[in-house]
């Protein structure tokens, strides 16, 4: 028999949530970049071990706000957390506790009062991250769960560092005793359920966040219109080829020059890293062919918003 769960990683805004689920798995399975709120989907990816399978999900970071689009991540997160079998609990060592911090201390907490104790399971497992950067503070966030979480034990508390690959180990061990014996949910080869259209798409909005400036990163989406699969080859040899038409899309016209840059130097830019991307990591030679259109205020239309959101 072995061991099987659903484990929502949640957090605020870059306390690193996406770099540990991509360690854990030993792929990228979620977009990692310096900008806050990169990700906006449940992202499951898949950890397997001899002790059994996690399923990470790892969910928006929750951030105070009343816009549209920001509650709509919030929902997906608490969506998420009230799914799960485990819960891990991200904080950010190198920044202050703040309001973020306490409302997500408090749509935890009734999880963790309903089964206290040492030797009970509490269902949630706080990481508290960055303590490789200078200034951080892993005290400060240990009080501040002692304070917010007091029926969590300091047992379940565990200094990391994602970024250095620190005190993760243990961490994981953790998660697979608390989990539920069970049969694994996926395919013991499988370290993400993604559909391939999705991942094409997140892959590409990667590349493009990282190269963008300012707030350009959050009125971006990115829409795979077409692919198909097609064969060819050179010298005898018969390869199989994906092809793929996608469109960055923003939200005005002024934007689509930012992204497509001089002589369209940074669109070709963006393309060639994801295509060397997708072509690591799946098994056919990608062919992709990257354009820019406008949605206008999309972040403010309900359909599109579930479009890119529910998936």
């Amino acid at each position: 028999m072995t061991k099987a769960a659903f484990v929502a990683v949640a957090g605020r805004p870059s306390a690193g949530k996406s770099t540990l689920v991509n360690l854990f798995c030993g792929h990228t399975v979620a977009v990692v970049s310096p900008v806050p709120q990169t990700t906006r989907n449940a992202i499951r990816g898949i950890v397997n071990r001899p002790q059994g399978q996690l399923v990470l999900v790892d969910t928006p970071g929750i951030h105070i706000s009343q816009k549209k689009f920001n509650l709509r991540l919030a929902e997906t997160a608490l969506r998420a957390l009230d799914k799960a079998d485990l819960i891990l609990y991200v904080l950010d060592a190198s920044r202050p506790p703040g309001p973020e911090e306490e409302a997500i201390a408090a749509a935890l907490a009734p999880r963790v009062a309903a089964n206290p104790g040492v030797s009970a399971n509490p269902g949630i497992i706080a990481a508290i991250n960055k303590i490789d950067l200078s200034g951080a503070d892993p005290g400060r966030a240990g009080d501040f769960l002692r304070l917010h979480l007091p029926a969590l034990p300091d047992q379940f508390c565990f200094p990391v560092s994602a970024k250095n690959n620190q005190g993760v180990e243990i961490l994981l061990d953790t998660l697979f005793e608390l989990a539920p014996w069970g049969p694994s949910f996926y395919p013991a080869e499988y370290y993400t359920d993604q559909e391939i259209d999705f991942r094409i798409a997140e892959l590409i909005r990667g590349e493009a966040i990282n190269r963008l400036r300012q707030e350009l990163p959050h009125s971006i989406y990115v829409e795979v219109a077409d692919r198909e699969f097609r064969n060819g080859g050179a010298g005898g040899v018969e390869t199989r080829r994906l092809w793929v038409r996608a469109f960055i899309i923003c939200e005005r016209e002024s934007q689509k020059g930012m992204i497509v840059g001089r002589g369209g130097a940074l669109i070709k830019a963006i393309g060639e890293a994801a295509r060397k991307e997708l072509n690591r990591i799946f098994d056919w030679k990608v062919e992709l062919d990257l354009r820019v259109k406008t949605g206008k205020d999309w972040r403010h239309n309900d359909g599109v918003l579930r479009k890119i959101m529910d998936r």
